[in-house]
């Protein structure tokens, strides 16, 4: 068996393709483009490629971008005043602080500022309060991503069991969430799990988000489970890889994400559709 790829960037161009003939019909409907405000803190090399990527992104689809860049030194009460002006300014639909922020700035406080309605990135407590109660709005752009990745290749959701590894706030606990909104039996696993590789390999659905190359050994991957790797590392010699053993675990697998070109395309899609659902009000 070889697994199947699967396309993020193909099924994330389509996408972004149905986004720029929604928001043609909002220009068309006599109102204006959807703006989403990119907060950048510092000069961090990766964090400027993510900027950037969504600026282009805003661009092909048609959202009006407005990039906002501060210094390192930037205290937090003058970044939380920053991100009052944007809230306040109706002509600002969405607001995107990217991470990670300098030492000196509470993440916490800083996502907790941003108006519910602007937070196209879907952290704040009352959009992921939203997604447990399921009554999603905005939605956490990786998670959501990946669900929208799966659906749009044919995967079904119900009754299957589905494990998350990996429990962070912003991507491990929402994916968990998301794959329970979807019908799944979910279960996440952490630091603390007992023998992961037993739990991996009763799963059919596996989403793996830890951030360590190649964590998952791809033995551990039931014949014909769907492989959804998150994580994108960089190794020495400058290549990217995964937080899945790509190549023993595409021998096990149905289907597999590669590293680049599957999740991450989504992600800065949804956050995209994020955008314009924030401009509709809904």
């Amino acid at each position: 068996m070889s697994a199947q790829l699967i396309d993020g960037k193909s099924i994330a161009d389509t996408l972004q393709g149905e986004l720029r003939t929604r928001v043609q019909q909002i220009l068309a409907s006599g109102r204006r483009a959807p703006a989403l405000a990119t907060m950048l803190v510092g000069g961090d090399p990766a964090s400027q490629v993510y900027v950037r990527n969504k600026r282009l992104a805003c661009e092909r689809i048609g959202i009006r971008s407005l990039p906002l860049h501060y210094g390192a030194d930037i205290s937090q009460a003058e970044l939380l005043a920053e991100i009052d002006r944007l809230n306040a300014d109706p002509d600002v639909d969405g607001i995107l602080v990217q991470l990670p922020l300098p030492a000196q700035i509470d993440a916490t406080l800083v996502i907790e500022r941003i108006l519910p309605g602007k937070d196209v990135d879907g952290f704040h407590p009352y959009n992921l309060g939203r997604l447990a109660q399921r009554q999603p709005v905005l939605r956490p752009c990786t998670p959501f991503g990946v669900i929208e990745l799966l659906r749009r290749s044919g995967e079904s959701f119900y009754g299957r069991r589905a494990i998350v590894v990996g429990a962070s706030n912003h991507v491990g606990r929402p994916m968990g969430l998301e794959l329970l909104l979807a019908g799944a039996t979910t279960t996440i696993c952490h630091r603390f799990t007992r023998d992961l590789a037993a739990e991996v390999a009763r799963a059919e659905i596996v989403v793996v988000a830890v951030g360590k190359p190649g964590f998952i050994k791809g033995d551990w991957i039931a014949p014909g489970a769907t492989v959804v790797d998150i994580g994108i590392n960089r190794l020495p010699d400058g290549k990217l890889c995964g937080d899945v053993e790509f190549d023993s675990a595409r021998q096990r697998a149905a289907w597999i994400t590669p590293v680049p070109g599957g999740v991450g395309p989504m992600t800065v899609t949804m956050l995209m559709h994020n955008t314009v659902i924030a401009a509709s009000g809904h």
